[in-house]
């Protein structure tokens, strides 16, 4: 199994194909293609190559899914005896993305995601809900 260590965002992800991170927001639209040259680690089934800080040439391309917001976090400011206080709430901003290629620094692509991989993953959670609620309507019978 290969896979890349890249940084984006002040922080580091081992990302490999196909897989789905939510990383800081980027300011790109849903569906484009992005490319992160900051690849600081290559790991392929064979060799692993190490950057000195980054490997030159190498890139990892992610397709943008979706621009999310995270939880709310809320913010309490109290000053004791001052009857003072102050609520606050925040929701940080994320980018959903999903790697299709990790490309080496010759260019060779090391690994690939497969269209069809996806559609099998969203199509077994379907079947899973699909059977819960089919169980849940028998046991509502009973």
């Amino acid at each position: 199994m290969s896979f890349a260590i890249i940084k984006t965002g002040g922080k580091q992800y081992k990302v490999s194909a196909s897989k789905i991170l939510e990383i800081e927001k980027l300011k790109v639209e849903e569906g484009k293609t992005i490319k992160f040259k900051n690849v600081l680690l290559l790991n392929d089934d064979k060799t692993t190559e190490i950057g000195n800080p980054n490997i030159e040439g190498a890139l990892v391309e992610a397709k943008l899914l979706k621009n999310v917001k995270d939880r709310t976090i809320l913010i309490f400011h109290k000053r004791r005896r001052k009857n003072s206080r102050k609520k606050n709430g925040h929701r940080q901003r994320h980018s959903k993305i999903q790697i299709t290629k990790i490309l080496s620094k010759d260019g060779k692509v090391i690994a690939e995601a497969k269209p069809s991989d996806f559609k099998k993953k969203v199509e077994v959670k379907t079947k899973n809900k699909k059977e819960l609620k089919i169980s849940s309507k028998k046991e509502q019978k009973k």
